[in-house]
């Protein structure tokens, strides 16, 4: 069994993958706690399915579907700021319509366009054994804009995360900044499609920052711990789908969400016998 793992990891294709689960990692370290403490989630989930009707267009058009999806994110991601921003719509409402209108233009443009249809799974499901060295220099760089973003802005990104008005009391452009980390959302969801599919990529953003808050309640401590669990819980989906011939991206989000639960439940039962022995010494 271990010959075998290790003749897995030899392959070429393997050794992009663990890279774009590193680069990944990172970008779940910094978005994904924003998300988490933002209460964001929704939003994401919105931004995440309106970049499928990028992805039809850009496939209708003879384009790159994942540049339609950047382009498409990126508009979903500032048209909702800007609607919600002055109250002309709740963003709730907002985020419904686009999230429906890009999952029905994606199916409708691809559809439409003739001859062979792409594999509509690949990018639903995603498969991180596919990305390419183009992919993984995307990935970089849009890590390294991410981590610099965050360290040069680190304290307004943290009051903004909890306390908006407080923000906008202190003479921060705290609009300029909401529009900048939309777009860095949006750019992070659309380069994670290829590892992790349309449909599972929310859960990258979310599960990491929860497993990481029930240790640490500092933002910046949920930041890479988050980063280092997204890690470990790929490579440990990226094994146990080779070994069980199963989809890698499916296999990271349960091997997440089992993490999850077996954290969860280590607390809660540290709780209990702390209660307990609390009990018991009175």
């Amino acid at each position: 069994m271990v010959d075998a793992i290790i003749e897995f990891f030899s392959y070429g294709f393997v050794r992009n993958a663990i890279i774009a689960s590193a680069l990944i990692s990172i970008l779940v370290g910094f978005i994904g706690t924003y998300v988490v403490s933002r209460r964001l989630v929704f939003l994401s989930g919105g931004i995440t399915h309106a970049s499928f009707g990028g992805i039809g267009i850009a496939w209708y058009l003879g384009w790159n579907p994942l540049l339609g999806a950047a382009i498409f994110s990126i508009v979903s991601a500032v048209g909702i700021e800007y609607l919600t921003g002055e109250k002309r719509l709740r963003e709730d409402s907002a985020i419904g319509m686009l999230w429906a209108l890009g999952m029905a233009l994606g199916v409708f443009f691809v559809f439409l366009t003739p001859g062979y249809a792409p594999d509509l799974m690949s990018y639903l499901f995603g498969n991180i054994l596919t990305i390419s060295t183009s992919d993984n220099l995307m990935l970089l760089v849009l890590s390294l804009v991410t981590a610099l973003f965050f360290t040069l802005f680190y304290y307004p990104i943290l009051f903004l995360s909890f306390d908006e008005e407080y923000v906008k009391t202190q003479h921060v452009k705290a609009r300029v900044i909401n529009f900048t980390l939309k777009i860095l959302v949006a750019l992070a969801i659309v380069l994670s499609i290829r590892a992790i599919g349309i449909i599972l990529v929310i859960s990258l953003l979310t599960i990491p920052a929860n497993i990481a808050n029930l240790f640490t309640k500092r933002f910046g401590n949920i930041i890479w711990l988050s980063a280092l669990i997204c890690f470990g819980s790929t490579i440990l989906g990226i094994i146990l789908s080779y070994r069980l011939n199963v989809p890698s991206g499916a296999t990271i989000v349960i091997a997440l969400a089992l993490i999850y639960l077996l954290t969860r439940f280590y607390f809660h039962l540290k709780g209990a016998i702390f209660r307990d022995s609390l009990r018991k010494g009175l």
